[in-house]
C-alpha cells in the first residue's frame, strides 16, 4: 500500500511479523524533505526515525528492532504507547470514589506503564491517511473494563502525523463509560548520534522547568521541589553527564535521571516548547512540545548492553534518552495530597486529549 499527497509526502505499509498468531504491519511516513518515521500497529511503537545531520547525512535516531517478534519477546518499552497509566502507581493500587482497585506489581512493589500486558502489547486497528499537515497513521484500540485492574471500557485514538517541518505530532484522545484514571505517553528512546551509539551523556539538554518530582527509592514522588541549586536544574543547556557525579540524594547509587519535570502549572490545549536536546557532533536537535504538565526525563539507566538493536550493536548503559510527556507519577494516590498535582481522573462524558510533538532539526556549527 502506498498513499501519496500533492506535496510528495507518502505513507506505505508492509508486514512486520507475527504476534499472538496475527500479522502486524509497519507503516512508514515520509515527508518531502526525506525524513521518515516508521510505526507498527503492535503497541503503536515508533520503530525508526530517520533524520539528517548538519551535513545532510541520514541516521536512525531511535532505539528498537527490525521485526515484531523481537518487540513481543520483551523490551524496555522502546517507542511504545504506554498506559493505561504511564509511569508508576505506588503499591499497585488506588482508590476511586471510595472503591479500591488492584493492579499488577510489575516494578518491584509498584505498578508500571499499565501492567503485565499494557497498551504497548496490544494490536491496534490502523488507518493510513494523507492530510494537509502530512501523512498520518490513525491507531484505535478499546481497552475493556477490568483490563489490568482498571475500571471502564476505554476507547482510545492515537494519531501520528509527520509534518513538513520534520515534526512527529502525536494526538491522543480517549473516552470512558466509567470513572477511571488515565495517563498516556510515548516511550521513545533517542540517541541523536544514531541508534547503537555508545552514549547520550554528551547530549546537551534544556528543560523549561523550575520544579521536579523528587522520588523515593521505588520511583514514587514525595513532593514537588525546586530545581534551583540541584543537579536537576536544566533551565540552561547542560550536558547530560556533566553533573551525574555530584553528591545528591536523587542521584545516589548510580540512580541517574529518571524524574518528572514540571513544565506547566496545568494541562493545556495547545502544545508549547518544554525541552530541547542537541547532539554536538552531528548537530541534530530534538525539541519537545506538549500540552502536558509533566515530562519524564530518563537516561537509560537500566540499559545494560544485553539487548542488541537494529544495527546489531548492543544498547549500552545510558545509550538512549526518553522525554515522556505525561501526568505526574502516582497521581491516583497523590492528587489532593501534593499541592499542584494534576488529576489523572477521566469521567464519562469527558474526552481525554493530549498533543505532543517531537520536532527534529539541525543546529548551525
Amino acid at each position: 500500500m502506498i498513499l501519496s499527497s500533492a506535496s510528495g509526502a507518502t505513507i506505505t505499509s508492509k508486514d512486520f511479523g507475527q504476534v499472538d498468531g496475527q500479522t502486524v504491519q509497519v507503516y512508514t511516513l515520509t515527508n518531502d524533505h526525506g525524513m521518515r518515521v516508521s510505526i507498527t500497529n503492535y503497541g503503536g511503537i515508533i520503530t525508526e526515525i530517520i533524520v539528517p545531520d548538519r551535513a545532510g547525512k541520514m541516521a536512525d535516531v531511535t532505539l528498537g528492532f527490525t521485526k515484531a517478534e523481537d518487540y513481543a519477546a520483551g523490551h524496555p518499552y522502546f517507542g511504545a504507547i504506554t498506559g493505561r497509566y504511564a509511569n508508576r502507581i505506588a503499591g499497585g493500587s488506588f482508590q476511586l470514589d471510595g472503591k479500591s482497585y488492584t493492579l499488577a506489581k510489575n516494578n518491584e512493589t509498584n505498578h508500571l506503564h499499565g501492567g503485565l500486558k499494557g497498551l504497548d502489547k496490544q494490536i491496534w486497528k490502523a488507518e493510513a491517511k494523507t492530510t494537509p499537515s502530512g501523512p498520518s497513521l490513525v491507531l484505535r484500540h478499546t481497552s475493556p473494563d477490568g483490563t489490568e485492574g482498571y475500571p471502564g471500557n476505554l476507547a482510545m485514538t492515537v494519531t501520528y502525523t509527520l509534518t513538513a517541518d520534520n515534526g512527529i505530532e502525536m494526538r491522543y484522545e480517549a473516552t470512558t463509560d466509567q470513572p477511571t484514571v488515565l495517563n498516556l505517553t510515548n516511550h521513545a528512546y533517542f540517541n541523536l548520534a544514531g541508534e547503537g551509539s555508545e552514549t547520550i551523556l554528551d547530549h546537551v539538554i534544556r528543560i523549561d522547568a523550575e520544579r521536579y518530582c523528587p522520588t523515593d527509592a521505588g520511583g514514587i514522588p514525595t513532593a514537588l521541589a525546586p530545581v534551583e541549586g540541584t543537579p536537576l536544574d536544566f533551565r540552561k543547556p547542560t550536558a547530560i553527564g556533566e553533573r551525574l557525579g555530584q553528591s545528591h540524594e536523587q542521584l545516589t547509587a548510580g540512580k541517574g535521571y529518571d524524574h518528572t519535570f514540571v513544565v506547566a502549572d496545568s494541562r493545556g490545549t495547545e502544545p508549547k516548547l518544554v525541552a530541547e536536546v542537541l547532539e554536538p557532533k552531528s548537530g541534530r536537535t530534538l525539541k519537545v512540545l506538549t500540552t502536558e504538565q509533566g515530562v519524564q526525563f530518563y537516561i537509560g539507566n537500566y540499559l545494560d548492553g544485553t539487548v542488541k538493536g537494529k544495527s546489531g550493536k548492543p544498547y549500552n548503559h545510558r545509550s538512549g534518552l526518553c522525554l515522556e510527556a505525561q501526568v505526574f507519577p502516582d497521581s491516583p494516590n497523590l492528587h489532593g495530597k501534593i499541592p499542584g498535582y494534576t488529576s489523572a481522573r477521566l469521567n464519562p462524558g469527558e474526552t481525554y486529549r493530549q498533543t505532543t510533538v517531537y520536532q527534529f532539526g539541525v543546529a548551525a556549527q
